[in-house]
């Protein structure tokens, strides 16, 4: 702190801080969560850190960020790691599972391996798809490419959203996925994806 913010503490102020907020923590991470969510973004963050030894290694914080049917987003949990996999990724949802969320609609994720099997395992309804990254389009075309996809999030009713996602679709598919090199980057197949997205639009669109 005193590197970076010209301020020096203590040890034993840290210590007294952090004993005043760990109960609040506890009680935020085993807080109970609502039923239902319909969108949950899975991603892990690494960060360096100084270990125990004073050895600098790294971390992952798994973040779910979900939404609810009123559009709001809450993040639904943190959970720290030494790595990145699809094991703890399960132990995350079972953790969600066991706070009450009985079911999600559609799962977005990168293409971290075995980790929709992980979420089929636990929530077997649940439609899984990759997201999109902005990389796949070129730098010049991003700008052009992000007005063109607000218009189909800007749609004033869910039959002008489908027709701004197709125009979306033709305008810039063979782009991206030539970029990308892979399919996946669009999404993955679920017997029920379909019902599912309608249903989500349904939510949001009137």
């Amino acid at each position: 702190m005193e590197e970076n913010l010209g301020n020096r503490v203590s040890a034993d102020t840290i210590s007294a801080i952090t004993d005043h907020i760990l109960p609040e923590i506890k009680a935020w991470k085993s807080r109970m969560l609502t039923p239902l969510s319909n969108i949950v973004w899975m991603d892990a963050i690494h960060y360096k850190v100084t270990d125990e030894r004073g050895c600098t290694v790294t971390r992952a914080i798994y973040n779910v960020l979900g939404i609810n049917r009123e559009g709001h987003k809450k993040l639904l949990g943190m959970y720290i790691s030494r790595n990145e996999g699809a094991n703890f990724w399960l132990s995350v949802l079972t953790d969600l599972q066991n706070r009450e969320i009985e079911d999600i609609l559609i799962a977005c994720i990168d293409g971290l391996k075995g980790l929709p099997k992980a979420i089929q395992s636990v929530y077997p309804n649940t439609a899984v798809s990759f997201v999109w990254y902005i990389k796949y389009v070129s730098s010049k075309n991003q700008k052009e490419f992000l007005k063109d996809l607000k218009c189909v999030y800007q749609a004033v009713n869910k039959e002008s959203a489908e027709d701004e996602l197709l125009k979306l679709d033709e305008k810039w598919r063979n782009s991206i996925l030539s970029s990308s090199n892979s399919s996946k980057t669009t999404g993955i197949s679920c017997p029920n994806t379909s019902c599912i997205l309608q249903q989500s639009v349904s939510l949001y669109i009137p």
